[in-house]
């Protein structure tokens, strides 16, 4: 792979490339893309959806929308400092291309803003939840009407892939979906390949898939676009964008340190386990004397936060230009941080964050409710939408899709089709809404 292809200012739905010194330098084409997602409606539902703690009712505790803010400012550091490296390494990126440091940012920036974009409801259980109802639910029906890949996207439902299909997407009034740079949607995308074959291998690209069956040849074309090399003749996979890594570790790093933090506020976890793991972490780089001087759990823990995620930074940029040449060749096959000198530190954290905070009882009793939730959503859309293609839709059924926006598809003749469009749209609804939608229908809300 080269830079000079997948640093693409090409637009998805565009038929003509754009050339990176034609830009207005005020308004960069990669920083449109961030202001597109920011913008966007999918974008601003996260605000009431589950990072960690369900429908929280504490401001300090993230939604996913805080996070995925926070993820794009470590990306952004993580893709200027990276950036800046390159142009070093490489000059004619900036004096044949006009590349600028800040592009990298730009890029990573809005890949990471975008990161979580197709998450359902309920965190990663709401994923588990629509899975479920295909894999061992009353969607199984339905596999002898679907291909084994498209049945597998349903049964494994990928907030990755459904972050694709809204970044591609077209509507009326935006033909082309939010019309990205393919370079932003190359780092967007942590695992370019389809549902099946399920993890052939161990490389971190594979561990799960990046777009569903319906959004094949949008793949194909931004894979082909930026130059990405081919992982197989037989399946549609391909080596990761260069730039997917950094989006990677930033989310790594703000799940990391920021996840741990919340447990902390929450007093799931104690202050003492918290400073003392935390220094684990920083203990090369905490200025002693300004660390004494802080007399409140909030202000050190602030402090040895901020630390740990600079000091992480740091490690991931290093990481990456060691190993710029063996990611462009796709050779590297795992995390940034999986090859840092704190893994072992980073371990520990995330270990005690799953025994305290992912599985306390708050957590777990809130992903029991979120799976009855999609389960009756599911249960009442897929049906309907089933019956309605097969001619046997009763008079609920005909009520029921009535209350679909227009934007569910309800007119192609595929099952596949108005199926994944009913997971999409259950998807991109926030906690709440979810909930009330269902409340409606169970009659116990009008």
């Amino acid at each position: 792979m080269n830079w000079e292809q997948l640093l693409s200012l090409k637009r998805f739905g565009d038929t003509h490339k754009r050339i990176r010194k034609e830009q207005d330098e005020t308004r960069l084409g990669f920083d449109v893309d961030y202001d597109r997602v920011i913008f966007s409606s999918e974008f601003r539902s996260l605000q009431d959806k589950t990072q960690v703690i369900p429908l929280s009712q504490t401001d300090f505790v993230h939604t996913r929308l805080t996070h995925s803010l926070e993820v794009s400012v470590v990306g952004r550091s993580l893709g200027r400092s990276v950036g800046q490296r390159l142009i070093e390494k490489h000059p004619h990126l900036q004096s044949v291309h006009g590349y600028q440091a800040n592009d990298f940012g730009a890029i990573v920036a809005a890949a990471a803003l975008a990161h979580d974009i197709g998450n359902p409801p309920f965190g990663h259980s709401g994923e588990k939840a629509i899975g479920e109802f295909f894999k061992n639910g009353e969607g199984k029906k339905l596999e002898q009407d679907l291909t084994k890949k498209e049945f597998q996207d349903l049964c494994d439902f990928e907030g990755n892939a459904n972050g694709f299909k809204i970044l591609t997407e077209s509507r009326e009034c935006r033909e082309g979906g939010l019309r990205l740079s393919y370079a932003t949607l190359g780092a967007f995308i942590k695992y370019p390949k389809e549902s099946l074959p399920k993890r052939p291998t161990d490389h971190i690209a594979d561990k799960k898939y990046g777009f569903f069956q319906s959004n094949k040849e949008a793949f194909k074309d931004i894979a082909e676009e930026l130059g990405l090399i081919s992982r197989s003749h037989k399946d549609l996979s391909y080596e990761r964008h260069p730039l997917a890594y950094l989006v990677e570790a930033a989310d790594d790093i703000c799940y990391t340190i920021i996840d741990f933090e919340d447990g902390i506020n929450l007093g799931l976890i104690q202050e003492e386990f918290a400073l003392e793991y935390l220094i684990n972490l920083v203990r090369d780089n905490i200025q002693t004397n300004k660390y004494q001087a802080l007399t409140n759990t909030e202000d050190r823990i602030s402090y040895l936060r901020a630390l740990a995620i600079g000091t992480l930074i740091n490690e991931a940029v290093e990481i990456f230009m060691n190993n710029e040449e063996a990611i462009l060749n796709g050779k590297f096959d795992v995390p940034l941080l999986d090859k840092s000198k704190y893994e072992a530190q980073i371990d520990d954290i995330i270990k005690l964050s799953v025994e305290k905070v992912y599985q306390c009882k708050e957590v777990v009793e809130k992903e029991i409710a979120g799976y009855e939730v999609l389960h009756q959503l599911l249960h009442t859309y897929v049906n309907a939408t089933f019956n309605d293609l097969n001619g046997k839709a009763s008079n609920y059924d005909k009520l029921i899709l009535k209350t679909l926006p227009e934007t569910v598809d309800q007119v192609n003749e595929t099952l596949y089709s108005r199926v994944m469009s009913v997971c999409s749209y259950i998807s991109k609804l926030s906690d709440s809404n979810a909930i009330l939608i269902h409340n409606k229908i169970k009659g116990i809300h009008f």
